[in-house]
């Protein structure tokens, strides 16, 4: 099959990489080294799926018309990246793979032609390095859209991504949604202080911090009137529990995400764009709780903070120390 992937990094990366071993004749996009590295070396994939060199059609925007495409862009690029493929994507299905809550219902305004579905990758993968993507963590990738069942392209593209790894179709995507949400609470604190996730995580100062903002998150969700998806071990009885639990027992929950993760260190995506010097999508992450909050006049202050501390190290271009971290945000947690 013809299959295109707009926006080769992390995510993206891994996704056209392993298609193109079992098959598939893949195009891929990507801009400066990352794509000059591409097309002189191939797209070198490795970590928990293997090694693999995928040898693909590389451009700025996709050249030839695909059969299937894979949206794997940062949520912030999303809409350009849309705008500038759109003429390719009539008719066809288009798997939003993207985190935060905005992705999939931007495409499907933008792209009225073409089936659009969300997708949510719960492995880990970074991308540091032109050309090279490292899977750090093997997990499923979960692909639906709505409320209700999933729909008949969701269905397919799912069976089409699971030769090439762990894929699911699921009912109740928007559930899910907000519960890759929660997941996703821990991608601030590597990108305030330049420690892995597992690291930030094993800080008892941060993970307090940490646990505090999925507490609020999960409470926000909860007075929105949703029902968390189950997804990675986390389902909607677990994530009610951590909103109404004590911090020191709700911690249990991010202790497990550590385990889970492995030995090999987590960096999170936001720490990854970071290091590369470009934007990050904390706005559609711990900021998309603030906006969820806002929308029913509620305040959600320690994602407002943690949000403000990650474009603080972007202005900057200094990691903030964890003592530092804690200390500033220990009025929050007292509250």
């Amino acid at each position: 099959m013809r299959i295109g992937v707009i926006g080769a990094g992390a995510i993206g990366g891994a996704v056209a990489a392993l298609l193109d071993r079992v098959g598939h004749l893949v195009e891929v996009t990507a801009r400066g080294d990352h794509l000059a590295a591409i097309r002189a070396d191939g797209l070198r994939l490795d970590g928990g799926w293997g090694e693999h060199i995928a040898r693909v059609e590389a451009a700025e925007t996709l050249q030839t018309a695909p059969e299937l495409v894979f949206l794997c862009t940062k949520a912030q690029d999303a809409r350009a990246a849309i705008e500038e493929n759109a003429h390719l994507l009539r008719g066809i299905t288009v798997v939003v793979v993207q985190n935060g809550l905005a992705g999939l219902r931007q495409a499907a305004e933008l792209l009225p032609d073409a089936n659009c579905v969300g997708a949510l990758a719960l492995y880990a993968s970074s991308y540091l390095s032109p050309g090279r993507i490292t899977v750090t963590t093997t997990a499923n990738t979960y692909l639906g859209a709505g409320d209700g069942p999933p729909p008949a392209a969701a269905v397919e593209a799912a069976r089409i991504l699971d030769a090439a790894m762990p894929a699911f179709a699921v009912e109740n995507f928007t559930g899910c949604q907000w519960t890759k949400l929660i997941v996703n609470q821990v991608n601030a604190m590597p990108a305030i202080t330049g420690l892995s996730a597992q690291e930030t995580l094993g800080d008892r100062r941060l993970r307090a911090v940490i646990t505090a903002s999925m507490q609020e998150a999960t409470r926000i969700g909860l007075d929105r009137g949703i029902r968390y998806g189950s997804i990675q071990g986390l389902d909607h009885r677990i994530l009610r529990f951590v909103a109404g639990a004590p911090r020191w027992a709700a911690q249990a929950v991010p202790l497990l995400m550590r385990r889970r993760m492995g030995a090999t260190p987590n960096p999170g995506s936001t720490l990854q764009s970071i290091r590369r010097g470009q934007r990050s999508e904390i706005d559609y992450l711990n900021g998309a709780v603030v906006a969820e909050a806002a929308a029913i006049g509620r305040a959600a202050p320690v994602n407002a903070a943690l949000t403000a501390l990650v474009h603080e190290v972007e202005s900057s271009g200094a990691f903030i120390p964890p003592e530092a971290v804690a200390a500033r945000l220990r009025p929050l947690l007292q509250r």
